[in-house]
């Protein structure tokens, strides 16, 4: 069985869109800035042996406020910049009600079965309440990292760290595993 690090995208591998302390996509991508730290971190995470697995939500293509096509043109400039192993993306809003959607564990699970992987030694990181909700659901760990948002916040996550370049080393480092809750929140 393999081991993932399960990474949320918007805020997390590049910049959020703030409006109104929400987060939002970048409209495309002339909007789309890696986040300092984020290469290095991958890289690190790779090294390792871990399975590095993009799982985002892009309600705004369900919504009709963006086309698929963006978002793929920004997933393949995605994939130029950084190793991953794959891209999961939900383009549903809450209303679909599927089982892809973050909060719930689908894209994950999903993942987890085509690519072997134990989902007790694996992570998902991600800035949002619906990520830490989908990594516990799925039962992985949870890394938040604190976006400061204007919404409902994340609560049970196993740590919480500024970046993903942070959450690689705590990652790395074995403590994130070897406690039975890193920080209880």
């Amino acid at each position: 069985m393999n081991r993932a690090v399960f990474i949320d995208r918007d805020g997390v591998i590049n910049r959020a869109v703030v409006r109104d302390g929400k987060p939002y996509a970048p409209e495309g991508l002339a909007d789309f800035e890696l986040l300092a730290g984020v290469p290095e971190a991958i890289q690190s995470l790779r090294r390792a042996g871990f399975l590095l697995i993009v799982a985002t939500n892009q309600p705004d293509v369900g919504a009709g406020r963006q086309a698929q096509a963006t978002v793929e043109q920004i997933h393949a400039h995605l994939r130029s910049l950084l190793p991953l192993d794959d891209i999961r993306v939900c383009y549903h809003t809450d209303a679909d009600h599927c089982a892809c959607r973050k909060p719930k564990p689908g894209m994950l699970l999903d993942a987890a079965r085509q690519w072997q992987i134990e989902v007790a030694a694996s992570v998902m990181v991600g800035d949002r309440w619906r990520d830490i909700e989908a990594g516990k659901a799925a039962g992985c760990r949870t890394i938040l990292i604190e976006g400061g948002y204007d919404e409902r916040q994340a609560e049970g996550f196993d740590a919480a760290v500024p970046s993903l370049l942070d959450a690689s080393r705590l990652i790395l480092s074995d403590r994130l595993f070897q406690q039975e809750r890193y920080a209880k929140r």
